[in-house]
């Protein structure tokens, strides 16, 4: 079953993307959240399209929480964060 970010990327790129939103969320100062607006001004350079379906894609994971204007760390992802298993 092809996974639905690959769709618009490759595994290699849709891997750097999901990596690369999964560190901003988990480095995120105080509550491990990120409003969906900073992060495509962050990530300016990734398609909207390909965004969302990273973003859906994490949340079906159950590595982030998709909120209404935000994305936040699941529970879990927060727990291997404290436990030093995500290294930044």
């Amino acid at each position: 079953m092809q996974d639905q970010t690959n769709q618009i990327l490759d595994g290699d790129e849709a891997r750097r993307l999901e990596r690369a939103i999964v560190l901003r969320i988990v480095g995120a100062e105080h509550d491990r959240r990120c409003s969906r607006e900073d992060l495509a001004a962050e990530l300016s350079d990734v398609e909207p399209d390909a965004l969302a379906q990273a973003l859906v894609q994490l949340d079906r994971e159950g590595v982030i929480a998709l909120e209404a204007r935000a994305v936040r760390a699941s529970r879990a992802t927060v727990r291997l964060d404290e436990l030093e298993l995500i290294a930044l």
